[in-house]
């Protein structure tokens, strides 16, 4: 139906969470309005279930075009639905083509037709060598680019030096797009040690120290493109260093455009807790220690790292070594696209923080860096009626059958989680209800330029 209205006693808004109606009309939020007033159509009234805005998740590797068995559009962007996310930004690796250049994108946008069960948009790369097609490719469409600033794992995507970065910068100044970091940098190219199937191996082996240095490039990289007149807008994609943290408080003091974001699993898991051989709880940066996950719950209070995303970073089951147990060869990325909510919600009750809080973290917050803050990520007039529905005290144990992603393996079976996605709406398409996909693909595609 073109026009329909959801009521709750709890709907999250802007001005915070209250009773109201919230009517939808071709699919785009018309009103809210007050809780008892008839919106002159057919309501489905959701009693004290919550009504969220349905999440923005700007961190997932989709993979595909080219590497379609690690994960796929049409699965990822299930399990985005399942999770309650209604638009995510996909990186641009670990495909094939690496979405570094105007060709590439139109190659990912030819693949993801008919596969897409939520909005999309797209994160481009730059490279050493891709740096003169830089311009062109955020002229075509993406939403910012990604670099890495230490070996990506991925040979079709080697790292930026500190000379190709301040060719890339003043670039990505001028389109006023955000510049994506994976901020690791060995400065002294240490000799890797053998890691086998150690888990405390592993972590030593890419410290704090690597994201402080790589931070702190950034930050003074930004510093002199600032008094040089240029305004970059850094980004510092799944900080797990809490060290990190007093320097970029220290350059947003400074007006520098200095921002980060974390993931559930550093907030969720830490390395006291991992076993040796589990390779399913590899990634990069690495989970680290239980005191430095609370100092990143401070940071979120404090409101240095700005918003929460998955990281979503799958493969298949063999590249990650179950069996073995060998985390030295395991590809490291954390499967959750879906348990996102639940996770942060879990762990954020114990902390004394709200749902609308973590809604904004999770949404509001989120569609604003990607630059979809004006139809994304909020419960107001004439954004999209992109919308979740909540049962925010539901207890459960996340099980592999629950999973939608490609392949049925996560770091977080057996844990105890509070809340559950009870439906999804996207566009004011039901898309998603009781574990149960309602409708077909009805995700678009989002390019810079033709956000409306």
């Amino acid at each position: 139906m073109s026009q329909f209205a959801l009521r709750s006693q709890r709907v999250i808004t802007p001005e915070g969470i209250r009773a109201a109606t919230v009517k939808i009309n071709d699919g785009v939020i018309e009103a809210v309005l007050p809780h008892n007033e008839n919106p002159g159509c057919t309501v489905e009234d959701l009693g004290n279930q919550v009504l969220m805005p349905g999440l923005v998740d700007t961190h997932v590797h989709i993979n595909e075009p080219g590497r379609t068995d690690w994960e796929g559009f049409n699965t990822a962007t299930q399990a985005a639905a399942a999770g309650g996310i209604t638009t995510l930004v996909d990186m641009p690796l670990n495909c094939i083509p690496v979405t570094i250049n105007k060709q590439a994108l139109h190659e990912k946008m030819e693949a993801v037709v008919d596969k897409l069960w939520v909005d999309v948009g797209f994160w481009g790369g730059v490279i050493p060598d891709s740096v003169d097609d830089l311009d062109e490719l955020l002229s075509a469409g993406v939403l910012g680019v990604k670099s890495f600033l230490i070996d990506s794992g991925i040979e079709e995507f080697p790292n930026m030096t500190e000379e190709d970065l301040r060719k890339a910068m003043p670039i990505l100044a001028k389109h006023n797009a955000p510049y994506l970091i994976h901020a690791e940098l060995d400065s002294e190219d240490t000799e890797p040690p053998v890691i086998g199937d150690s888990y405390q191996t592993f972590l030593e082996s890419r410290p704090k120290q690597w994201e402080n240095d790589a931070i702190d490039l950034m930050i003074k990289l930004t510093r002199e493109l600032k008094q040089e007149g240029h305004h970059c807008k850094t980004h510092i994609v799944h900080l797990s260093s809490a060290e990190a943290l007093e320097n970029i408080s220290a350059a947003r003091s400074e007006g520098l455009g200095v921002s980060a974001e974390t993931c559930p699993h550093y907030l969720t898991l830490f390395s006291e807790n991992i076993p040796d051989g589990k390779t399913l709880f590899k990634c990069c940066p690495p989970i680290r220690e239980n005191s430095n996950r609370e100092q990143l719950w401070q940071a979120i209070k404090d409101g240095v790292i700005d918003f929460i995303v998955s990281d979503h970073s799958p493969c298949t089951p063999q590249l990650k070594h179950i069996d073995s147990g060998d985390v030295e060869k395991a590809w490291g990325g954390i499967s959750a696209l879906q348990f996102g909510l639940p996770l942060i919600w879990t762990d954020a009750l114990d902390r004394g923080f709200e749902l609308e809080e973590v809604s904004r973290l999770m949404s509001a917050a989120t569609a604003d860096f990607a630059g979809l803050g004006h139809i994304k990520g909020r419960i107001a007039e004439s954004y999209h009626a992109d919308l979740l529905v909540f049962n925010d005290g539901a207890e459960y144990l996340i099980s592999n059958d629950m999973i939608k992603h490609r392949h049925k393996i996560t770091p977080y079976e057996g844990k105890a989680v509070v809340g559950e996605v009870m439906a999804t709406y996207l566009r004011g398409t039901k898309v998603f209800e009781n574990d149960q996909f309602v409708t077909g693909p009805a995700g678009q595609p989002l390019l810079k330029g033709n956000l409306k």
